[in-house]
């Protein structure tokens, strides 16, 4: 039996299979899918049996492999062919396909091993002895209640006395495998009955089982989409099927989890970025031994290991974590789809502020729309926009007057108030007042931020980090001025201004495993009054208190140089005001900004999602971007400017000759020019069809995979350019 084995090699133009023998010993342990270890050279590597041969002949002598790794493939039938697409649709090598698809533990990854967990438990063995001494007879008497007793409680009693029943051989000691992930405490759940839109959302979708078909769930925020998924759920389970569900990172909050427990049970697996290595390991296992039917997790969960699957939901599917930003650049709603007809089933795309691709989709047939336009409790909250430039002229700099006054009065009242400021660290910029020298970090020269808890300047992009600027290094002045305002300040503002207990809630007050649960589970109780954070605080958060949201600088990524800068404003204000007036009190939310008459904002203030929908199309249309074309990031990083100018001019000419009717734009500096010393320069393709450009996409990636000096990838449709 000869197999094809795929393999890890650091040399990326290697993407081929090599051909090993099976001893006769391990012919039944292989499988396509499972990982062998295999000599290649001088080295022992990991790799993927990808085909077998029973017959086949060579002409020249095979190595034969030297072990197989797995009990059970990695990989079944639908994910080797699965990778296969990713390698060819986003060009990439077939070994980096595959190990996208995997938790850490299950690469193929030579000496990266994660081992189980066991629990040592005693079992009784010689019933009719009867303990001796006072505490051999406590050991006993936990036998009476359990066929087994954890060894760490028996020891508790007494250890020596538990050692004496061993070598007596009165009791055994038994290892149990045990995941990692503890189960929690599950609380009753509440079925509610479905809304007459509901319910027709409900039946639409319930028709089209074991068929292929995209579904966009359009409902405004509180609409009740989450309560259509469960449903959907209770139906796909009684057919013995299976369930993935995709939550944008951000969102897949502890609150959201518990909701699907307490309804689920020991029926879902968990799978996010969140997890140890040893817990997705579990978790993992856990799918491929049908002991769930459930997957609810970030993008990756959407390779989870199901062989039944029923239903795909996706619900922010708006969100662009769910497109990869490094290699493989795949795109997880593009995999759902694929998996969707793989297995029959229906995929359910479900936003408030579905993306201007998925709605184009929609309208034109290629998804079928459904929609929900009002709210479980029937108000949706009442919007106020705040032009700060005319506040700035009253000396308000952090606050705007209405939102003051609303904060006082949702206090008194004790309710709950949110704040969204969308800015990590204490202030933005630090510049010497006397010459104007920034303070930038000397790997990406762009100017850091600082974070006044640690007292030290940070980049965001590559973790540099240095003790506050006390002296210009220039000119030797210590007029250092702190300029921009991140959520550290808005804190301190806050805790000097108002009676308020203050809860912060971004990147750096949750890197800490469980702090995003005890922070969520602290403010639910209503043990603080304002929370304060970044995005992270948009999304997936249900609070029954909160009557008001504000957000400053409500027109900040509208200065971000990308197309769908209005669109990503958009949905992320709608977001966060759908975070207020949840319950039976009325919500209010305030924007204040100095640009408040964009379109975006506007339309958001009023919940008028067609109406952005129509005027971004038009300025869309007027500019040929997506969804009127389709983009492709060709981008050039290396250690020296010099060769990545030179490199992405001559691609960037080579696409101009070439291309006949795509329009070329560039070369030009990456938003991020500079990360970690290294420079990053891009080209963009606007393109109809990617067939027609797809051999040159091709071409580009096989001539510079072997270079040594830039290093070159391609990004089809890109989230951000």
């Amino acid at each position: 039996m000869v197999v094809d084995v795929l393999t890890q090699i650091k040399s990326q133009q290697v993407d081929k299979t090599f051909s090993y023998l099976v001893p006769k010993e391990l012919e039944k342990k292989v499988v396509p899918g499972t990982r062998v270890t295999i000599p290649f050279g001088k080295q022992v590597l990991e790799g993927f049996v990808i085909s077998y041969h029973v017959d086949k002949n060579f002409d020249y002598e095979l190595k034969p492999i030297l072990n197989v790794v797995d009990e059970e493939p990695v990989l079944n039938e639908e994910l080797l062919k699965l990778g296969d697409y990713i390698s060819k649709k986003t060009i990439c090598t077939k070994t980096q396909a595959y190990q996208a698809m995997l938790p850490s533990a299950l690469k193929a990854k030579k000496g990266f091993i994660v081992p189980k967990k066991y629990e040592t438990y005693v079992v009784l063995k010689d019933k009719s002895y009867v303990g001796k001494t006072e505490t051999q007879k406590k050991i006993l008497q936990l036998f009476t209640s359990s066929d087994k007793v954890s060894k760490k409680v028996a020891s508790e009693i007494s250890s020596s006395s538990l050692k004496t029943l061993l070598t007596k051989k009165v009791i055994e000691e038994v290892k149990e495998e045990v995941y990692r992930l503890a189960l929690e405490e599950t609380k009753e759940f509440i079925r509610h009955c479905l809304n007459e839109e509901q319910q027709s959302a409900y039946l639409q979708i319930k028709k089209s089982f074991s068929t292929y078909q995209p579904f966009l769930l359009h409902g405004v925020t509180g609409s009740g989409k989450t309560e259509v998924y469960m449903h959907l759920i209770e139906a796909v389970l009684k057919q013995q099927k299976e369930v993935i569900v995709l939550v944008p990172e951000i969102s897949l909050t502890p609150q959201f989890v518990s909701l699907f427990k307490n309804r689920f049970g020991r029926t879902v697996a968990i799978l996010h970025s969140g997890l140890s290595d040893g817990e997705k390991y579990d978790e993992w296992r856990k799918i491929v031994r049908k002991e769930v039917s459930i997957v609810i997790g970030a993008r990756s969960a959407i390779f989870a290991p199901f062989t039944k699957l029923g239903l795909i939901i996706i619900d922010e599917e708006h969100s662009s974590t769910y497109k990869q930003e490094n290699i493989p650049h795949y795109d997880a709603i593009d995999i759902a789809l694929r998996r969707g007809k793989y297995h029959h089933s229906p995929v359910v795309l479900g936003s408030a502020t579905p993306s201007v691709e998925s709605y184009t989709k929609a309208k034109s047939g290629s998804y079928q729309l459904l929609t929900m336009k009002e709210r479980v409790n029937k108000s949706m909250p009442t919007i106020h926009l705040v032009d700060m430039k005319e506040e700035m002229k009253q000396g308000r700099r952090m606050i705007c007057s209405l939102l003051d006054e609303k904060i006082k009065e949702r206090l008194e009242k004790r309710e709950q108030i949110i704040l969204l400021l969308n800015r990590r660290g204490f202030s933005t910029v630090l510049s010497c007042h006397d010459c104007g020298y920034t303070d930038k970090c000397p790997n990406c020269d762009i100017p850091l931020t600082y974070h006044k808890a640690s007292g030290r300047e940070k980049c965001h992009y590559c973790g540099y980090m240095k003790p506050l600027l006390q002296i210009c290094p220039e000119c030797h002045s210590r007029e250092i001025s702190q300029f921009g305002m991140g959520t550290q300040k808005l804190e301190e503002y806050l805790k000097e201004t108002y009676s308020a207990r203050i809860l912060r809630m971004d990147v750096d007050t949750t890197t800490r495993k469980g702090s995003h649960k005890k922070m969520i589970d602290s403010f639910s109780n209503h043990e603080y009054d304002i929370l304060v954070g970044t995005q992270m605080i948009a999304k997936g958060l249900n609070f029954k208190d909160v009557t008001l949201v504000g957000v400053l600088q409500a027109d900040n990524s509208l200065n971000i140089p990308d197309f769908r800068s209005g669109e990503r404003t958009y949905q992320l204000l709608s977001q966060v005001a759908g975070r207020s007036g949840r319950a039976n009190k009325l919500g209010e939310v305030i924007f204040q900004g100095f640009n408040m008459d964009h379109y975006s904002i506007k339309k958001a203030s009023k919940h008028d999602y067609m109406g952005f929908y129509e005027e971004e199309m038009n300025l869309r249309k007027t500019l040929n971007y997506p969804p009127y074309c389709q983009l492709v990031s060709i981008k050039v990083s290396g250690k020296k400017m010099e060769e990545v100018m030179t490199e992405i001019t001559k691609i960037t000419n080579f696409l101009r000759r070439e291309c006949k009717k795509e329009v070329i734009l560039g070369p030009s500096q990456a938003m991020i020019p500079k990360i970690n010393l290294i420079y990053y320069m891009q080209t963009i393709m606007k393109y109809q069809t990617l067939k027609d450009v797809y051999p040159m996409l091709h071409f580009i990636y096989e001539k510079y995979k072997t270079k040594k000096n830039v290093y070159v990838e391609v990004d089809i449709n890109p989230s951000r350019l």
